[in-house]
């Protein structure tokens, strides 16, 4: 019995270490991933665009100094017009989140950075967080929006403040837009855009889950990180009105420091235009 066990703790210790052992050349970033967004709302000035995402650090507590600099570095690789976080920068463990806003503000990007907290920021970090962004010029998109302009067209961002209060939250804010704006709602876990009406919205960002940790298939995980199981595990998904959701596997992890299937990564969402025949 006891020979079983060490063969199967050596077997999933081994495929773990294959598993987030990093190809990229960002040690402790699993990948870049980039996705490809085809739509005839975006607009002709904006076929291109470039749009970063990072979510789920948990700086310091399994995101170490050293993994920072890296994904720094990959954020830089990609190029991005803007940078859009999706939130838990800290943890219940703490963490030094003016050295992590004062690395990502090396991420130069034109139109800026924009972000949302995660439900461990507003559970233990929330003011460090915020003040740390208003340090490096990061804005914190709690129900607002904001315009990006470009050759005197714009797309907008939106940002949802506390996805997990519905209740004091009320609409999506990008139900108060005009609809025949492009849309891009930022959001900490993708349970909100079935949770809420966000149907004025072209696309929704979110993290939250880690892709689970460890999954099979991209399809099933062991732990999970929403009411809806594994339906919003990872990658491009659709809510049951068929809004596109984009759910990162984010940087860090949380609770044990193991990933199986689910490599870290650094988004990259490039916009394109699609003209009607």
């Amino acid at each position: 019995m006891k020979k079983q066990f060490l063969f199967l703790f050596l077997t999933v210790a081994l495929l773990s270490s294959c598993a987030t052992a990093t190809l990229s050349e960002y040690p402790g970033v699993g990948r870049v991933k980039q996705y490809d967004f085809y739509s005839y709302d975006v607009p002709p000035a904006f076929d291109g665009f470039r749009l970063g995402f990072a979510s789920d650090f948990h700086y310091e507590s399994r995101f170490k100094r050293s993994t920072l600099d890296n994904a720094v570095r990959a954020l830089k690789s990609i190029h991005a017009d803007a940078l859009l976080l999706g939130g838990d920068y800290g943890s219940k463990q703490g963490g030094d989140l003016d050295t992590l806003f004062t690395a990502l503000s090396r991420v130069f990007t034109p139109y800026g950075t924009f972000a949302v907290m995660g439900n461990h920021d507003y559970d233990y970090c929330y003011s460090e967080a915020k003040d740390a962004m208003e340090k490096t010029n990061v804005r914190l998109m709690e129900h607002k929006s904001y315009k990006l302009m470009k050759d005197g067209q714009h797309i907008i961002i939106s940002g949802v403040r506390n996805p997990f209060d519905l209740k004091r939250n009320g609409d999506s804010p990008s139900q108060h837009l005009p609809a025949d704006d492009f849309v891009v709602l930022l959001t900490h876990t993708p349970d909100y855009a079935e949770d809420t009406n966000v149907s004025n919205a072209n696309l929704v960002l979110a993290g939250h889950t880690h892709g689970g940790q460890v999954s099979l298939f991209k399809k099933y995980s062991p732990v999970k990180h929403s009411v809806y199981g594994n339906r919003f595990l990872t990658g491009w998904k659709e809510n049951s009105k068929g809004t596109p959701v984009i759910i990162t596997n984010g940087l860090g992890t949380s609770r044990v420091n193991v990933r199986l299937f689910t490599p870290s990564e650094v988004v990259l969402v490039v916009l394109h235009r699609v003209e009607k025949k």
